[in-house]
């Protein structure tokens, strides 16, 4: 059965949403990153970028709860109060994989990021993809696309995989991620962008 659901995972500067899009055009799928964001935003009754916050930063998440205590329910029950009166911060996590699994159970979508390969494993008709690469190639990327120095793209690279490795570590428990992870490994020091989408259309297509 063809794959309705494409989770990419990416390292920063290894192309993850540029070949997330062009899988999203060639299948006709729709494509959702910041979707993921925005909607779990609304459930909480905070703004889009204090959830992409939360994300990378575990202090923020305290604060979070305080605001969603101020909003009353949304439609289908998700209380701010409840939340904030929660001890546990798996509450809030929560509400992320939530917005992931339902939009999965809509179908014809390419997932970036957020970690949508953790929970959607062996669920059917989902194709999980780490695009990745080594730390040179990524931060000459990051410096072209940026228009930055080197050194200030290393860093960016350098932190970026930090909060990475600590997101999955605080969402999803997961202490060392692995190939095994993922259906399908994409490398891209020597494959090119496109090349590397068509990989993920073939396979997505023949899976």
């Amino acid at each position: 059965m063809p794959c309705r659901v494409i989770c990419i995972s990416r390292s920063l500067g290894a192309g993850g949403e540029e070949v997330g899009r062009t899988v999203a055009t060639e299948l006709g799928f729709r494509y959702a990153d910041e979707e993921i964001i925005v909607t779990a935003a609304e459930r909480a009754g905070v703004s889009p970028d204090t959830v992409a916050q939360v994300e990378r930063t575990p202090r923020l998440i305290e604060r979070i709860l305080e605001s969603m205590a101020r909003t009353p329910p949304d439609p289908e029950g998700w209380s701010g109060a409840a939340l904030a009166a929660s001890t546990d911060r798996s509450v809030y996590e929560g509400l992320i994989e939530r917005v992931i699994r339902e939009t999965a159970s809509e179908g014809n979508v390419v997932i970036v990021a957020h970690g949508a390969s953790v929970p959607l494993a062996g669920s059917k008709g989902v194709l999980r993809v780490l695009v990745t690469g080594s730390p040179e190639p990524r931060v000459k990327r990051v410096a072209e696309r940026e228009g930055l120095a080197d050194a200030p793209a290393k860093n960016a690279v350098t932190e970026s995989d930090r909060q990475r490795k600590d997101y999955l570590r605080r969402f999803y428990g997961v202490g060392h991620e692995l190939p095994t992870h993922y259906d399908l490994v994409v490398n891209t020091d020597v494959l090119a962008l496109p090349l590397a989408a068509k990989l993920i259309v073939s396979a997505a297509r023949e899976a």
